[in-house]
């Protein structure tokens, strides 16, 4: 478990988990199985699609270094943009400065839409590079996902079409299990059926939650 100090209590209701796992995890399938349960969540890879489909600035970037051929029709060729970014240090650090504050941006955005509409239930930050980024901190909880790796790359092949170096190359560019782990209040064990994850998540989040919860208020509606 984590001893990361996360948000002061803001006593609004609001109740925000930083959820993380590495690619073929199921990290999409608890941030689904938690907005069903009632939950806001905010996907960080969305959000950065349209960061780089969408802010001016990240385009011209983005283009000075790739060329403007990496724009068409469809937005963002980011097959060619991973591709490099995952091959070339340099790359990653520049793509990551450009992009990630953006998105950073965007979260505290939701997080803030959330509390200023008086929204008293759980907002998911669903972000792949949270704990890089120091967004724990942000957060009133912590949970990892994990898999075997033989598992998640099984997933990555048949979701995403990706070859085993390619999701080994991005992995390694990410934390380990046991880094995201350390820094979890709760890790959930995605070796079993998808419905039985969803419940874990729900019955894990309650249980957090009721433990920070002043006695008496009800903390459920995820």
């Amino acid at each position: 478990m984590s001893t990361e100090p996360r948000r002061p209590p803001a006593g609004d209701g609001l109740f925000v988990v930083g959820l993380v796992g590495l690619p073929g995890s199921g990290k999409s399938t608890v941030a689904r199985a938690l907005a069903r349960g009632g939950a806001r969540v905010l996907d960080a890879d969305a959000i950065g699609h349209a960061v780089t489909d969408g802010d001016p600035d990240v385009r011209a970037g983005l283009a000075a270094d790739y060329g403007d051929d990496v724009y068409g029709p469809a937005g963002l060729d980011r097959a060619r943009v991973a591709a490099r970014v995952f091959a070339d240090a340099g790359a990653r650090a520049r793509l990551n400065r450009l992009v990630h504050p953006r998105i950073q941006a965007a979260l505290r955005d939701g997080i803030e839409a959330a509390r200023r509409a008086g929204f008293e239930g759980v907002v998911v930050v669903d972000a792949a590079l949270l704990l890089d980024w120091g967004f724990e901190r942000e957060c009133d909880a912590v949970v990892a996902v994990a898999a075997p790796l033989e598992a998640r790359l099984e997933r990555l092949e048949r979701q995403r079409g990706w070859t085993r170096e390619q999701a080994l190359s991005r992995m390694a560019a990410q934390r380990t299990e046991a880094e995201l782990a350390a820094a979890a209040d709760v890790t959930l064990d995605n070796t079993g059926r998808p419905e039985a994850l969803e419940t874990l998540a729900l019955e894990q989040i309650r249980r957090v939650r009721a433990a920070q919860e002043p006695k008496g208020n009800d903390p459920l509606s995820c």
